[in-house]
């Protein structure tokens, strides 16, 4: 404030009120957005409440007949309107109202504009991203539910669950699921059972309606609040048709809660069935892999040297003595052969031999030199020479014909 107050000097309340007055003057017109309630006409003016949609808030509006029936349709209880306000504070009662200069109905349109303006700005920000859902375990052991109070959504999720598998266990949180406690008490569930260790997955699940009942399933509150959860999330919001922005940012989204019991939960009767069938296929598979190694057991020891040992050693022995005997046979031929050719070989050498010359009779007659005297004409008288014969060698000198006729 910006008078100095004592409580020795203090302010008049009128004095103070008009100040609140004057602050509240300048902010302006504005337009705001609720839902109309304690809707009541008294003379020229209508008095209304516009309540938040979301958050547990609210303020008194007046509006005078013409601005209210100028709106067409014209808003009832619980309709939503946007409405273009002059904020007043009426010094002498001390309360503060707005007053409606204009008054337009929200129809379905501009709230799916709205939601599709929240949706692409979320899912800028990548809380959408399938990279950030994260995959439900095959058999939670208890599972969080969020749901109304003595709900049919609440019947369907258990019951169908238990139907499917006996054992589970559930943490159920019974909230609003619809008007302006819902986004809070959803939210407050939701952190109370993501904090709790033991369960494994979140369900929240509600039953069709209107746009407008599942308008808390679509707040930014809420949705963030779902992307922050460390636990899994299943969104079961309505029908199939129906889709909050909840189902968006939930690691899974159900049309039902019937489905969300099904997604969550396995059917302990298909799970039998397929551990039957994968039971006896790997008795197939084992069965069809000793069956083959009973087969490749039979033909090795069909084999003849696992058969019979001893006449494969037997065989194998007349074969090493055969290529024995056949070795000998081929030495002894080679050396047969070798004596013929070694003695025919001898019997040529001796036949061309000098030596078989000289024994019959004929001698060599040589030079000095050694060399072979083949001609007479060759030998001059006086020369020696020297005569080979078969068992020694002789040296003489040559005369001349009439010289060796007188001697």
């Amino acid at each position: 404030m910006t008078s100095k107050t004592t409580p020795e000097s203090p302010l008049p309340i009128r004095t103070v009120l008009q100040m609140v007055g004057g602050w509240i003057g300048r902010l302006g017109t504005v337009w705001v957005e609720g839902e109309i309630t304690d809707l009541s006409a008294r003379g020229g003016t209508v008095f209304l409440t516009l309540r938040d949609p979301v958050a547990n808030v609210s303020a008194r509006v007046t509006a005078p007949r013409g601005v209210y029936e100028a709106t067409v349709p014209r808003p009832s209880n619980g309709a939503r309107v946007v409405v273009h306000v002059k904020p007043d504070f009426w010094v002498n009662r001390g309360s503060f109202a707005f007053t409606a200069l204009e008054m337009r109905p929200v129809g379905v349109g501009e709230m799916m504009v709205r939601l599709e303006r929240l949706r692409q700005l979320l899912a800028a920000e990548g809380l959408f991203n399938a990279d950030r859902k994260r995959r439900l375990p095959f058999l939670p052991g208890t599972i969080g539910l969020i749901c109304g109070r003595e709900s049919a959504a609440e019947r369907d999720v258990l019951e169908n669950s238990r139907r499917r598998w006996p054992a589970v266990r559930f943490k159920v949180e019974e909230v609003a699921v619809q008007g302006p406690y819902a986004v809070t008490e959803v939210t407050e569930a939701l952190r109370k059972l993501d904090a709790d260790s033991s369960v494994d997955v979140i369900v929240v699940a509600r039953g069709g309606g209107s746009l407008e009942d599942l308008l808390p399933f679509s707040d930014e509150t809420l949705v963030r609040a779902v992307a922050a959860c460390r636990t899994p999330v299943v969104s079961a919001i309505g029908h199939e048709q129906d889709s909050p922005l909840l189902d968006l940012v939930a690691d899974v989204r159900a049309s039902t809660p019937t489905d969300a019991a099904k997604k969550v939960v396995p059917d302990v009767g298909e799970q039998l069935t397929l551990v039957r069938q994968l039971r006896d296929r790997g008795r197939r598979v084992l069965s069809g892999w000793l069956d083959r190694e009973m087969s490749w057991l039979t033909s090795a020891r069909s084999r003849p040297s696992l058969a019979d040992p001893v006449r494969e050693l037997e065989r194998r022995a007349e074969q090493a003595e055969a290529l024995r005997d056949r070795a000998r046979r081929s030495l002894s031929s080679s050396l047969d052969r070798a004596t013929d050719d070694l003695t025919h070989l001898r019997a040529r050498l001796v036949a061309l031999s000098p030596a078989a010359t000289l024994e019959r009779g004929y001698a060599i007659v040589q030079h000095p030199s050694g060399e072979v005297v083949r001609l007479a004409k060759d030998v001059t008288p006086g020369t020696l020479l020297t005569i080979r014969l078969s068992d020694d060698r002789v040296t003489v000198r040559a005369q001349e014909p009439d010289e060796a006729a007188e001697a």
